[in-house]
């Protein structure tokens, strides 16, 4: 972060440098702070306001985004999300994403993340930065491993997607090559 500034955008769109969005408040209403690597930005759009805006502009809507986590992992509540799958930008919410004090963490950019006390946790990010969140640690470690398994899940099924178009493309010399013995299945079936 380059010291206190922090500059106000109308427009933004989560990226690959976005490490965490924070409530703050202005009078009556709810902006964001939106913390980077190097940056720091205000928006005047609500933490899930700009969720929602970069999951449309990555082609989908949060709620598909969340329908697709549910479907991959189960999980129906504080869902973490996938943003972009192209560049991995996973979010994971501190709290229900509808709750104004609602914090959203790139779970790419945590590096550390320790206990302060019953309901804060310090959390160091790849930049070396740390912030103490108004979240127990049980709750945001629980988050950090249930964006981990949909991380999992997720590059699971893009493997398993990339095998059966290979094995399509290249037939059964794709598995010979792969190490797997070739084994006719119709003459194997229709034998005398």
């Amino acid at each position: 972060m380059t010291g206190n500034s922090r500059n106000l955008v109308e427009e933004y769109e989560i990226n690959p440098f976005t490490m965490i969005i924070l409530p703050e408040e202005y009078g009556s209403r709810v902006y964001s702070r939106v913390i980077e690597l190097e940056e720091e930005y205000v928006s005047p759009f609500r933490p899930i306001d700009i969720i929602k805006k970069s999951c449309r502009y990555f082609g989908s809507s949060y709620e598909g985004r969340k329908e697709g986590t549910k479907q991959l992992t189960g999980i129906t509540h504080k869902t973490p999300i996938i943003v972009d799958p192209i560049s991995s930008i996973y979010f994971m919410p501190t709290s229900s994403p509808t709750k104004p004090d609602c914090i959203w963490v790139s779970h790419e950019h945590v590096l550390f993340h320790r206990k302060v006390d019953a309901q804060s946790t310090q959390v160091t990010f790849r930049n070396k930065k740390s912030m103490i969140l108004p979240v127990s640690h049980h709750s945001f470690e629980n988050q950090l491993l249930r964006t981990s398994m949909l991380r999992t899940k997720f590059m699971q099924r893009m493997k398993e997607t990339e095998r059966k178009a290979l094995y399509l493309l290249h037939g059964p010399k794709f598995n010979e090559s792969q190490g797997y013995p070739q084994v006719n299945l119709v003459s194997e079936v229709y034998k005398d």
